[in-house]
């Protein structure tokens, strides 16, 4: 396997990179702005393909790179389902797995630091953002953090995995690179206590300042969605209401691009096509899929994914293959479920 730990120096931060073999596709956690091209240059030198794009909850200190890496990579961007942000790609859900090219991880939402903070569990390590660090544990007191949440996410979740799971957080202070649960319950100090409120009054007592980035980084990271207009064109976005209007027509092809778990859980709009975004580029050959489907139906093909953000890219790329016409619902799946549409699930 591939693994890469970069550090921010300015916010303390930890980036990991992960693949399971040179040549092959990687996902990213919790990237900081400042130092994209960087991770773009290690990609094209490992001769990765970036899938998805990863943070584990809306930073305070940091501007989150999730946004500019889809732009640049058009990769999947992925919070939990708690977060407050605009657009990301993949909401997920406790004990949901994300899977890229051989690569697991399982969802573990650990609330606490904030009321979105959700840590990430491979094969033999997690990711616990700031839910659970090295010597120390995410402070409780902005953010709709809450000391008993994060001491239920502790002490029920995280401390109860295999003691020689290695912890890898978003941040580090003190030069620590890693960890284990182990050893973090036989030594972080913020977790000798003997009950729920002990743990809220050592959290409550703790009188930190601000982050220095609190008042840029927080609004900032609830709109990673703000640059995806630059893909759409004027004419190419639908409405909900318009895009009943036109799923009712025999020549119109509506595109699901979720993955499949996306839809056992959500379900789907009536009559719609699945060709998940992972497989776009592929189905857009000239024997894909979508190449087909656009000679036999010029014009009247619709894209809508969870929320909008892969079907905005997805239409980018094919109007760059010369597809035209091609149009996306804005605000996918989640737009039409608020508006009361229908959607059929597997019986």
């Amino acid at each position: 396997m591939i693994f890469q730990q970069l550090f921010d120096p300015v916010s303390s931060t930890y980036t990991y990179v992960l693949a399971r073999r040179y040549g092959g596709e990687a996902v990213i956690i919790d990237p900081v702005i400042e130092h994209v091209d960087t991770y773009v240059s290690l990609l094209e030198r490992l001769d990765l393909r970036l899938i998805k794009a990863i943070d584990t909850h809306i930073h305070a200190d940091h501007v989150t790179g999730l946004g500019r890496l889809r732009d640049i990579t058009k990769c999947v961007t992925v919070m939990g389902e708690m977060s407050g942000v605009d657009v990301v790609s993949m909401r997920v859900q406790e004990d949901e797995k994300i899977d890229v090219d051989g690569i697991e991880l399982r969802t573990l939402y650990t609330p606490g630091h904030t009321d979105d903070s959700y840590s990430f569990l491979g094969a033999d390590r997690v990711f616990t953002g700031d839910a659970l660090l090295i010597g120390g544990t995410g402070r409780t007191d902005f953010q709709n953090g809450d000391p008993y949440a994060s001491y239920d996410s502790l002490f029920n979740k995280l401390l109860k995995l295999a003691p020689e799971t290695f912890v890898f957080p978003a941040h580090d202070y003190n030069g620590n690179t890693a960890s284990t649960i182990g050893y973090e319950v036989a030594n972080n100090p913020r977790l000798q206590v003997n009950s729920a409120d002990e743990y809220a009054d050592v959290m409550n007592n703790l009188s930190l300042p601000n982050p220095k980035m609190m008042d840029v980084a927080v609004p900032a990271n609830l709109e990673v969605g703000k640059s995806l207009g630059q893909f759409v064109r004027p004419g190419e976005e639908l409405n909900v209401a318009q895009c009943r209007d036109v799923c009712g027509k025999d020549d119109v092809i509506l595109i699901d691009l979720r993955e499949q778990n996306e839809r056992d859980r959500d379900g789907w709009i009536t009559q719609s096509l699945h060709v998940p975004y992972g497989s776009f580029d592929t189905q857009l050959g000239s024997s894909g899929t979508l190449t087909r489907i656009a000679k036999d139906h010029p014009g009247h093909i619709v894209l809508y994914c969870a929320h909008g953000e892969r079907s905005a890219l997805a239409l980018d790329t094919m109007r760059n293959a010369g597809f035209d016409g091609v149009k996306h619902l804005k605000g996918g799946l989640a737009a039409w479920i608020a508006s009361g549409g229908e959607v059929e699930h597997a019986t």
